[in-house]
């Protein structure tokens, strides 16, 4: 009997962290009517072409068509020395996606328990923000919306590097000693006060009076705090047991380096600027290395499958094997054009298509004009890629690092790859 007990315990732990977890179904294309052949030659000639621009020296793309992945292929290699080829299982640093794969989820489920209200001011939530004249009455649903007049981006690296190329020694160690806990690379720690300072320089930012779309993601650093403070969780106890877990995504989660996976890590930039190294299993995006790599605008990693069990959740608006995670009301809600009045085509945290997105050609249109206004998604700064289109049941993952070894390599965006790839699929079921 006591056998059988500690079975069943072990078996709901299991269930808990995800491992109980069906994996992702797999299809042939034309076991669900698409045009295999058509897929074939069109993904692999824009891949190649990616490659040979040097847009990315590797990357691979997962199509799921319902709930079944129809598409799963790796090119190229992990830098453009050729000595390690891409790998179905690679862990990528997911940049931007971040904020929909670690915050946002987290963001949801609080206004589905009614702890945080979307036209709330946030203030209400975030005390600092109440004695801000110009960020006392912003809304949560601004915010999210990048609609609220926040500034972009704050370079808070500036305030840890001299001008001399040297680190702060007050801020940055070489060593995890008192105070200095959150590590930015291999030997390098930030003192644990440096967020402190960060939120304050948010705090005191500036906000434009103009209430139109632009793109911030200066509240994604200060979200991890905010659902600690709401949920009195850890932010990434909190995040494994309530999404990864249970929708089975074991690789997803912050800081890959210290947790020991068979998996190979794929390699971002060569930094010049502060780790002065190939930075390679932490964080690319500085201003989440100063929060010692848990932050909520970048730190995430994880490989395909795992983003696409995430995507698949969004797409079943919150259903995963019989269990609403989140209320379909909420994930519906969040996933809608917000101000169309504004020309502000963005969701909650979420990206949507071009407002005339079907109207448009191919190579001006964002994403696929054959995506419906019904998809959303988001990109990431070291070239990837989600969108889910619950209208047409179908899940596009893009993976690369295209900041390698620099992120002054821009033709990802110029050639339009991720976008003619999406495409693609839609055709290719139209045929």
């Amino acid at each position: 009997m006591k056998k059988i007990a500690t079975s069943f315990f072990l078996f709901m732990f299991l269930i808990r962290l995800g491992f109980a977890q069906q994996e992702l179904v797999h299809a042939s294309p034309a076991q669900l009517g698409f045009d295999e052949a058509f897929i074939n030659h069109q993904v692999d000639s824009i891949m190649h072409v990616g490659i040979d621009s040097m847009a990315f020296p590797g990357a691979q793309v997962l199509v799921a068509k319902n709930d079944t992945v129809i598409f799963h292929k790796a090119y190229g290699f992990h830098t453009y020395e050729n000595l390690q080829a891409v790998a179905l299982n690679d862990i990528y640093d997911l940049a931007s996606v971040t904020k929909i794969s670690g915050p946002l989820p987290a963001l949801m489920k609080l206004v589905d328990e009614g702890k945080l209200d979307l036209d709330e001011p946030f203030s209400t939530y975030w005390e600092p923000w109440s004695k801000r004249k110009d960020k006392k009455d912003l809304t949560l649903r601004e915010i999210l919306a990048h609609q609220a007049g926040l500034v972009p981006y704050i370079v808070f690296l500036n305030e840890v590097v001299r001008k001399n190329g040297k680190v702060k020694r007050r801020f940055v160690h070489a060593t995890s000693e008192r105070r200095f806990h959150g590590q930015v690379y291999d030997g390098l720690y930030i003192n644990d006060r440096f967020e402190r300072k960060m939120n304050r320089i948010i705090n005191r930012s500036d906000v434009s009076d103009e209430k139109k779309y632009l793109y911030s993601g200066l509240t994604f650093l200060i979200f991890p705090s905010l659902i600690e403070q709401l949920t009195g969780t850890d932010y990434q106890t909190y995040l494994e047991e309530n999404f990864y877990g249970p929708i089975g995504s074991h690789t997803m989660g912050y800081l890959p380096k210290k947790k020991n996976y068979p998996n190979a890590i794929v390699p971002t930039e060569v930094d010049s600027l502060f780790r002065k190294t190939l930075v390679n299993g932490w964080v690319h995006d500085e201003n989440a290395s100063l929060k010692g790599g848990v932050s909520g605008n970048a730190g995430l990693f994880a490989t395909a499958d795992d983003l696409a069990k995430l995507m698949l959740f969004y797409q079943n608006y919150g259903l995963v094997d019989g269990q609403q995670l989140i209320s379909a009301e909420t994930v519906r809600e969040f996933t809608e054009v917000q101000y169309p009045e504004n020309e502000n085509r963005r969701g909650l945290g979420f990206d949507k298509p071009l407002l005339n997105n079907s109207e448009l050609p191919l190579e001006e249109a964002y994403p696929s004009p054959l995506a419906s206004p019904k998809s959303f998604g988001h990109s990431g700064f070291t070239g990837t890629f989600v969108w889910a289109d619950p209208e047409n049941k179908l899940t596009y993952i893009f993976l690369s690092n295209r900041v390698y070894p620099s992120r002054d390599h821009q033709k990802l965006y110029s050639l339009g790859i991720r976008e003619a790839l999406q495409d693609v699929f839609y055709r290719a079921e139209q045929r």
